[in-house]
């Protein structure tokens, strides 16, 4: 890490979507059109200040190694991740939706160990552990609303946005683990080295949201 720069990685898709608006309030903006270019790396009208794009489930290793001083990312990605290589100071209020479990409609509560299909295996096997209840755990990273219909679980835990997706596959969202936000997070290596510019970003950041909301 340079001690005069600061990288900021960003999440593409969605989040990346909503997360240049409150940037550009926040007085960054990139000097290309993300959209349009093929670079992960990208300058912006700040000297001293870049920008990366990567995919979400990368940020947070990116940060709290110091590849990146700050990084935006799904709640949901640093629950399973771990937040203790890294600071969480704020909130953006974007791409929200929440963690949920979803089964079967109309299914009665089953008893004993249940299958759950998720990415979120980490989150998952905390949740259910609250609970008290057993659980044998199958990792999937996509097509989730096929394993019941298909007898591979009982049940799974996802986000859920509008809930189409589920109801069009024969699930219901039951049990509501979390509600996902995306967060600003910073290496703590580069709260210290870097305090004065990190803070200056946060709270130009904070003030964008707050006025997004107003």
């Amino acid at each position: 890490m340079s001690t005069s720069n600061l990288v900021i990685a960003l999440t593409k898709g969605r989040i990346l979507e909503e997360t240049l608006p409150l940037f550009a309030a926040a007085g960054i903006v990139p000097a290309d059109d993300i959209a349009k270019s093929r670079k992960l790396l990208f300058d912006t009208n700040l000297e001293q200040v870049k920008l990366m794009v990567i995919r979400g489930s990368d940020v947070p290793t990116y940060v709290e190694f110091g590849s990146a001083d700050l990084g935006v990312a799904g709640k949901d990605v640093i629950l399973e991740y771990g937040s203790e290589g890294f600071y969480e100071p704020l909130d953006l209020q974007i791409a929200k939706c929440r963690l949920m479990t979803a089964e079967p409609k109309r299914r009665k509560p089953l008893q004993g160990r249940l299958r759950v299909a998720t990415k979120f295996t980490h989150t998952a096997k905390r949740y259910f552990a609250e609970q008290g209840k057993q659980i044998e755990l199958i990792k999937l990273n996509g097509a989730l609303e096929l394993a019941p219909s298909l007898g591979l679980a009982d049940s799974i835990v996802d986000i859920v946005d509008t809930g189409k997706t589920l109801e069009a596959n024969g699930l219901e969202p039951r049990e509501l683990i979390t509600t996902i936000s995306s967060r600003i997070i910073v290496n703590k290596a580069s709260m210290k080295i870097k305090n004065r510019a990190i803070r200056e970003i946060v709270a130009k950041l904070r003030a964008a949201v707050e006025a997004a909301a107003a």
